[in-house]
């Protein structure tokens, strides 16, 4: 069992950064892999950024590839997400999320996650 907390989202204009993290606690020794989502009223959710935090291997959404960047502290305890030249279409509930034991973390699949934190809101405006 892993428990997952978010934060660090606000409201920022155009432009702006933003750091959000992600706390994991339980066993976190069973996480393979770890994904970012997000998730905007009336759009389905959708994968932004996963990192593989035993050999450092890190995969980049098209639409974030270049503004945003993935990473864990030394204690491979929290997940961030560096948010650079954020857009008004970034604006969306962001959730880290991992799978089950050693299970894969496909960007495209959010029902492949039994692990999720209670979401922190970002908000970019014009």
């Amino acid at each position: 069992v892993v428990q997952l907390v978010e934060s660090g989202g606000g409201s920022v204009q155009a432009g702006g950064s933003l750091r959000l993290s992600c706390v994991a606690s339980g066993y976190t020794a069973s996480v393979s892999c770890m994904t970012w989502f997000r998730q905007a009223p009336g759009k389905e959710r959708e994968g932004v950024a996963i990192i593989y935090p035993r050999d450092g291997r890190t995969y980049y959404a098209d639409s974030v590839e270049g503004r945003f960047t993935i990473s864990q502290d030394n204690a491979e305890n929290t997940l961030y997400l560096q948010m650079n030249s954020l857009k008004p279409e970034d604006t969306a509930m962001y959730y880290c999320a991992t799978p089950r034991l050693d299970g894969v973390c496909p960007i495209h699949y959010p029902r492949a996650y039994s692990y999720w934190g209670q979401g922190t809101q970002v908000t970019v405006s014009s």
